[in-house]
């Protein structure tokens, strides 16, 4: 449906002395601190987990060599989406208008809406892949943030054993917990956390567990470990779009994690229709978000 005149009978009266609605600011890229973005040709990406070896064991004098098999464990995959939205203008809605040109004052809506669109999907894996909601899986078919992710040689977490807010003593856990991940044979990963993902409400408690000189929220004269050890060199960044106001989120550097395939950028078109007149608009991208690596991050959802 096209917008008409009765949609805008305010712009077509005389003495009208300001437009307003549209030009609210917008968030940055935020999901550019989460994802790493490669470029996709096809209708969907895939990316295989592999498994190494097992630890190696003591060859007896004499005996033979043990052998050991890797494989292929788990597949992600990645399904392009297809994101579009599309307005219309009646010809004599843009004949009569009186103060602006409407095409650039509702294109700017338009790139809105889609910026929008795409933080919040941006944001759908850390949000629905929380404990209480599991509804995003990881390849291995658990929920993405788990305490027993499937692996070979037996389980392994990126979520804390029991939730909790945000505090010096659960973001140090949280990093000790990184540190001892494995990989599918069992074998440590030498991980570290590298930047904290925090909703707004956050913020605050992030801001003075990393920067602050001393600990925080005690009386004692210690100095902040997880600050002077630099344990989050690239300190933290807020997500706006991050639904449970007490969860956070540690990006580790595990390699192939947190992923965004970008198959078509963001392009717009315009054309007219010859019978009525009307001028339509249309903005459209195909991409996806998604996780190949579980230990690419740790999240929690708070207590």
């Amino acid at each position: 449906m096209a917008i008409s005149r009765a949609q805008l009978v305010k712009e077509l009266e005389p003495g009208l002395n300001a437009l307003f609605g549209l030009e609210y600011k917008r968030y940055d890229n935020e999901s550019a601190e989460i994802y790493v973005t490669e470029s996709s040709d096809r209708a969907f990406e895939e990316e295989v987990m592999l498994s190494g070896f097992a630890n190696a064991n003591v060859k007896a004098e004499g005996s033979g060599v043990s052998y050991d098999e890797a494989q292929e464990t788990y597949t992600a995959r990645y399904t392009m989406e297809t994101i579009a939205l599309a307005f219309a203008i009646t010809e004599e809605a843009i004949e009569d208008n009186l103060y602006d040109r409407l095409a650039s004052r509702y294109t700017k809506a338009l790139a809105r809406s889609m910026s929008n669109a795409k933080q919040v999907k941006a944001a759908v894996p850390l949000n629905n892949g929380l404990p209480s909601v599991g509804t995003f899986k990881s390849g291995d078919a658990k929920e993405l943030f788990s305490t027993n992710h499937t692996t070979i040689a037996g389980a392994t977490k990126n979520t804390l054993t029991t939730q909790a807010d945000l505090n010096e003593t659960s973001l140090e856990q949280a990093l000790i917990d990184i540190a001892a991940m494995t990989d599918e044979r069992g074998l440590k990963i030498a991980a570290r956390g590298v930047k904290m993902i925090v909703p707004s409400a956050n913020q605050y408690q992030a801001e003075r567990l990393l920067k602050s000189q001393g600990r925080t929220q005690t009386a004692d004269n210690d100095i902040n470990a997880i600050n002077s050890m630099g344990m989050i060199p690239q300190g933290y960044r807020v997500n706006h779009f991050l639904n449970d106001s007490d969860s956070w989120y540690i990006i580790t550097d595990v390699p192939n994690g947190m992923k965004h395939f970008e198959r078509t950028p963001l392009t717009t078109s315009m054309e007219g229709d010859f019978d009525t007149g009307n001028v339509r608009y249309k903005a459209r991208e195909r991409y996806v978000f998604g996780v190949s690596d579980f230990r690419g991050i740790f999240g929690v959802e708070g207590a």
